[in-house]
């Protein structure tokens, strides 16, 4: 097959699959966008019919390769109906990133199936190993080697797409095997919720994002089998998904920037006559939005390429999409004006989801940091 046709078949494909993903969204998932921004409701129904549409098996690596195009695309759909949901969307992908890029054979045949077809619902727990690779927090969770396994505990304030019977991945530092510096071994596992000695205690509110399935995890002296380690080695397994894990995330800024676009352009036939005097058009953030897209897809077609210059665009763009998604939100509500202001409108909602894009790890602050030290 030609690079051409391969290029149409891979859009083909993304086309079909944003397609089941909006249909799913409109039945699935709009009515019921109000109750999960206020914390009232965890979307699991939707979840399971998007991961049934296939929006979680498309970055799957096959024969050594990947493509996270259309996982991007497909999340961004949902994002330009609910932050909160695209969010997840991306937990259960980063999720299955980890799973299908584990080596551990017994692991995959029991989780692989599941995690990317949705049936089996969870999350990542990387926010703190992410930020302590990068100098930032200490590690949290400690563990040390058993007969079949490991022994963890310690605690993770934030984890989100979870629930009962959920999954997570996290790292762990090894407390019985250290270097000259007293830095333990890094190990990567899957942490099962169902296990009695790992326990999901509610978070105080937030902002927004209420509904997302959000915890602090509590694990006492859990013991992890084998079949649930991901990287015995954790450090070189990171350095080769970290780029999908930061590049999957592109799918909820794009999904917000594009409605709250949306937003400006609904509000003219009322306001503009008035709008029009606002230094920033929805016609600037469309031209915006088309140059993050352009950039990120170029990157999400080769998520494992292993040079610095790579990784380099990869963190200067997901920087620009953090920025550019509360650009976009603000330029939103200031259209809207008062009635923006509204509980009901979703101009409001769409800028307390932007400023999400721009804290969650990797952060804004922390991708400038990155940057700063030469985005090792």
């Amino acid at each position: 097959m030609t690079q051409a046709a391969l290029a149409l078949e891979t859009r083909t494909e993304t086309e079909d699959l944003c397609e089941r993903v909006r249909a799913v969204a409109k039945v699935k998932l709009a009515p019921h966008i109000d109750a999960i921004d206020k914390g009232e409701l965890y979307p699991e129904e939707a979840l399971h019919a998007f991961g049934s549409g296939g929006a979680f098996a498309s970055h799957m690596p096959v024969n050594g390769d990947a493509d996270l195009r259309p996982a991007i695309a497909a999340m961004s759909v949902i994002g330009e109906t609910c932050g909160a949901t695209a969010f997840m969307a991306w937990c259960q992908d980063t999720l299955a990133w980890y799973v299908g890029n584990s080596q551990n054979a017994a692991l995959k045949a029991q989780w692989l199936g599941p995690v990317s077809s949705g049936t089996q619902l969870g999350g990542t727990g990387l926010s703190n190993p992410m930020k302590t690779f990068f100098g930032i927090e200490t590690i949290k969770l400690k563990g040390r080697k058993v007969e079949g396994g490991y022994v963890v505990k310690g605690a993770l304030p934030w984890v989100s797409n979870l629930g009962p019977g959920h999954i997570f991945g996290t790292i762990f530092e090894r407390e019985d095997a250290q270097d000259s510096n007293g830095v333990g071994e890094r190990v990567m596992f899957l942490a099962d919720c169902g296990n009695p000695k790992i326990t999901l205690h509610p978070c105080p509110p937030f902002l927004a994002m209420d509904g997302t399935g959000t915890y602090a995890v509590q694990i006492r002296s859990a013991f992890v089998p084998d079949r649930l380690i991901l990287a015995e080695n954790a450090m070189p397994f990171v350095k080769r998904i970290r780029a999908g894990f930061v590049l999957l995330q592109a799918g909820m800024g794009l999904g917000v920037m594009r409605d709250c676009i949306a937003i400006m352009k609904e509000l003219r036939p009322m306001l503009g006559h008035v709008n029009r005097f606002l230094d920033h058009q929805p016609e600037d953030f469309e031209r915006l939005l088309a140059e993050a897209e352009q950039e990120v897809m170029a990157l999400a077609a080769t998520p494992y390429d292993p040079s610095p210059a790579f990784w380099e665009r990869v963190v200067r763009i997901r920087l620009q999409l953090g920025e550019a998604s509360v650009a976009t939100a603000h330029a939103a509500m200031l259209h809207a004006g008062a009635r923006g202001y509204l509980k009901s409108h979703r101009a409001q909602r769409r800028l307390r989801e932007a400023y999400f894009v721009a804290i969650v790890t990797p952060a804004t602050k922390q991708l400038k940091k990155m940057l700063a030290d030469g985005a090792q």
